[in-house]
């Protein structure tokens, strides 16, 4: 049963493309690893720029430079 998370920054993603990731994230699993697509779970987490960071900074600081 694979569980796939999808992390992404809240940044006007659409239906859909959201549509888009889950359908293709559950082909690779089924074409991959033979995995049953109805046992398969994506998850898309959209995270505010406030709370992701990287190179220790916020992506929201990172955007109004």
């Amino acid at each position: 049963m694979p569980y796939i998370l999808i992390q992404i920054t809240k940044e006007n993603v659409s239906l859909q493309q959201k549509q888009q990731l889950i359908r293709e994230a559950t082909e690779l699993m089924v074409r991959i690893l033979d995995k049953d697509p109805a046992t398969t779970f994506v998850v898309i987490d959209e995270v505010e720029t406030d709370n992701w960071g990287v190179a220790g900074e916020t992506v929201s600081a990172i955007r109004k430079r």
